[in-house]
C-alpha cells in the first residue's frame, strides 16, 4: 500500500497534467508510463554498467548506446540521471526531438530481439506534454518517488489506474480490485500453469495473479524453472488498444514480471488455431458492448455459436483457448444468464453439458459504479469436452464492501470473504443449504429442466414471514368509532366559535 506522502506526490503529478492542459485520464496514464520506462532503462543500464566494472568486461546489451543519434545528440543524453538534470528548455527539446524519436525505432532496433515485449509496443510512442514547463514538473516529481521495492511500483501504478474515473471504448471499464482478487482467489493459480486474458485491458487480472502466485509459493522465483516460466511464459494478455497494450505492459514490468506476453490481437476476430488449448486459467472481463460486424467474426467462433454479441462470443473464445482441465472466471452481463435467443440457449446447453460448470456469482449492480449500472455475474466454469456438471453452485452477492452509489463508499461489512469460505465447501457442506439461503447448490438436471437457465432468481425461494392481521370487521369498527369522535370534535369545535 502506497503511503500518504506518494500518494500526495501522485496527486501533484495528475494535477499537472490536468493544469497543464492534458484532462484524458488515458492520455496521463500513457505519457506517465513513457518516464517510467526511461527512468527503468537508465536504472538498468546502470546496473549493468555496476556488473561490467566489476568484472571487468563489456556492458551486456546496452540501451543507451555510446555516439550520437542522427541528429548529433548522445545517446548518453536520454538517460533519466542526464536529462533531469537539464534547463527545462533543454530536456523538452531532447524528449520532442530526440528521446521519442529512439523510443519509437532506435530502443527497438538496439534491442536487437532481445528486449521484453515492451519496447514492440514503443513503436507509435507519442509525445503530447504541451510545455517545458509541465515536463520539468512532472520529471522532479517522478525522481522523488522511491521506485526501489516492487511492491511500491506496483501500487503506485495501481494508484494511478485507479484514476482513470471515465468508461473507455467499446464498453471496456475497469474492474474493481476486490473482485478480481475474489476471481483470482476462487480460480487458484498455480505455479506452472499458463495464465491469460483476452481482452486484457490494463492487465489488472494478469498482475493480481502474479501477486497471488507470489503469495502462495514462497520459493517460486529461486526455483529456476518456475522463475523462468513465471517471467516470460505464463501472463498472456491480448487487446486491439495500442494504448492500452502499453499500460498493460507497464503495469506487469512494474508489479515485477520481466516479460509477460502482452500483444495486439483483436480477439474476436483473428483465428485462434495457435492458440487452441494452450491455456489453463482464464481470468476477464470481456467488453458486452451489444453487437459487432457478423463479417468480421472469426468462423472458428462462430462454428461454435452463430451471434453478433460480444459476451457470448468470447465465451466460446475461452472454451476454445482453454486446455481441457482449464478452468475460468469470467465477468459476464445478466442476459447470459437467462436470454431467450438460440445463441444464448446453445452456449448455456455447452457450459452445462459438455463442459463443467462449476458456479455462478451473481453480483450486486452497483459494483460498476461510476463506470456502469450493468448487472452482472461471474461464471466459473472447467473446460472438460466430456461433461462433467453435477450441481452448480449459486451465490447471491449483497454487498461486495462498498455502497452501490456512484461515491462507492467503503463499508465495514462484505460478503466476498463468505464467498471465498462457501466456495471451498461447494462439494461438502453446501449441499444441506437450503434454497433461502445466500449460496445453494442446483442439480444439473433441474437446470436443463428449465432450458439451462442460470439467473439466480429462478432457483433461490423467498421466506415469506406469518404476519396477523386485524379482522376486517375490527378495523371497520374502529373507523366507525374514530368517526364518531372527529364528528363530535367538530361539533364542540362549532360551539366553541359560535358557529
Amino acid at each position: 500500500m502506497i503511503t500518504g506522502e506518494i500518494k500526495s506526490q501522485v496527486d501533484k503529478v495528475w494535477n499537472a497534467f490536468w493544469t497543464g492542459g492534458i484532462s484524458n485520464p488515458l492520455e496521463v496514464i500513457e505519457q506517465i508510463t513513457y518516464l517510467l520506462f526511461l527512468k527503468r532503462l537508465d536504472e538498468n543500464q546502470t546496473r549493468a554498467e555496476n556488473k561490467a566494472n566489476r568484472t571487468g568486461k563489456p556492458v551486456e546489451n546496452p540501451v543507451f548506446p555510446t555516439g550520437l543519434d542522427d541528429k548529433g545528440r548522445s545517446y548518453q543524453d536520454f538517460r533519466w540521471s542526464k536529462f533531469k538534470n537539464f534547463s527545462r528548455d533543454e530536456m523538452y527539446t531532447v524528449f520532442a526531438e530526440h528521446i521519442f524519436p529512439f523510443l519509437r525505432t532506435g530502443l527497438v532496433q538496439l534491442a536487437n530481439g532481445d528486449e521484453s515485449s515492451y519496447a514492440q509496443h514503443m513503436k507509435d510512442a507519442r509525445f503530447t506534454i504541451p510545455n517545458a514547463g509541465l515536463l520539468e514538473k512532472v520529471v522532479d516529481i517522478i525522481d522523488e518517488i522511491p521506485m526501489d521495492e516492487r511492491d511500491t511500483k506496483g501500487d503506485l501504478y495501481e494508484y494511478m489506474l485507479g484514476k482513470i474515473a471515465s468508461a473507455g471504448t467499446n464498453g471496456q471499464f475497469r474492474t474493481p480490485r476486490h473482485i478480481i482478487d475474489l476471481m483470482v482467489k476462487m480460480t487458484a493459480p498455480q505455479p506452472l500453469e499458463a495464465i491469460c486474458d483476452p481482452a486484457a485491458g490494463t492487465a489488472g487480472f494478469l498482475v493480481q495473479a502474479g501477486e497471488y502466485l507470489r503469495r502462495q509459493n514462497p520459493n517460486l522465483l529461486t526455483t529456476p524453472e518456475q522463475s523462468r516460466f513465471f517471467h516470460h511464459s505464463q501472463f498472456h494478455g491480448y487487446d486491439f488498444d495500442s494504448t492500452m497494450l502499453r499500460i498493460g505492459s507497464m503495469n506487469m514490468l512494474l508489479h515485477g514480471v520481466e516479460d509477460p506476453d502482452i500483444a495486439y490481437r483483436d480477439s474476436l476476430a483473428d483465428l485462434h488455431r495457435s492458440e487452441e488449448e494452450k491455456y489453463d486459467v482464464i481470468l476477464a472481463n470481456p467488453p458486452f458492448a451489444g453487437s459487432l460486424d457478423y463479417e468480421n467474426v472469426a468462423k472458428d467462433l462462430l462454428s461454435l455459436v452463430k451471434t453478433k454479441k460480444t459476451e457470448l462470443l468470447f465465451l466460446a473464445l475461452f472454451l476454445r483457448l482453454l486446455k481441457p482441465g482449464g478452468r475460468a472466471a469470467v465477468i459476464v452481463p445478466d442476459g447470459v444468464m437467462f436470454g431467450s435467443s438460440t445463441a444464448h440457449k446453445a452456449l448455456r446447453r455447452m457450459l452445462v453439458e459438455d463442459h463443467k460448470l462449476d458456479g455462478v456469482v451473481k453480483l450486486p449492480s452497483g459494483v460498476f459504479r461510476p463506470y456502469a449500472g450493468v448487472s452482472t455475474a461471474i461464471l466459473f466454469f472447467t473446460k472438460t469436452n466430456s461433461g462433467g456438471t453435477d450441481n452448480v453452485w449459486f451465490y447471491d452477492v449483497t454487498s461486495d464492501g462498498f455502497s452501490l452509489d456512484d461515491k462507492r463508499t467503503p463499508l465495514e461489512t462484505s460478503d466476498l470473504d463468505d464467498v471465498m469460505a462457501r466456495w471451498q465447501q461447494r462439494t461438502t457442506t453446501e449441499g444441506d443449504r437450503a434454497r433461502t439461503n445466500q449460496s445453494f447448490l442446483v442439480p444439473k438436471s433441474e437446470i436443463a429442466e428449465n432450458g439451462y437457465d442460470l439467473s439466480l432468481n429462478r432457483y433461490k425461494e423467498v421466506e415469506h414471514e406469518d404476519i396477523d392481521h386485524e379482522q376486517p370487521a375490527d378495523i371497520i369498527a374502529d373507523l366507525e368509532k374514530l368517526e364518531r369522535e372527529i364528528t363530535l370534535g367538530m361539533a364542540e369545535l362549532k360551539d366553541l366559535i359560535g358557529g
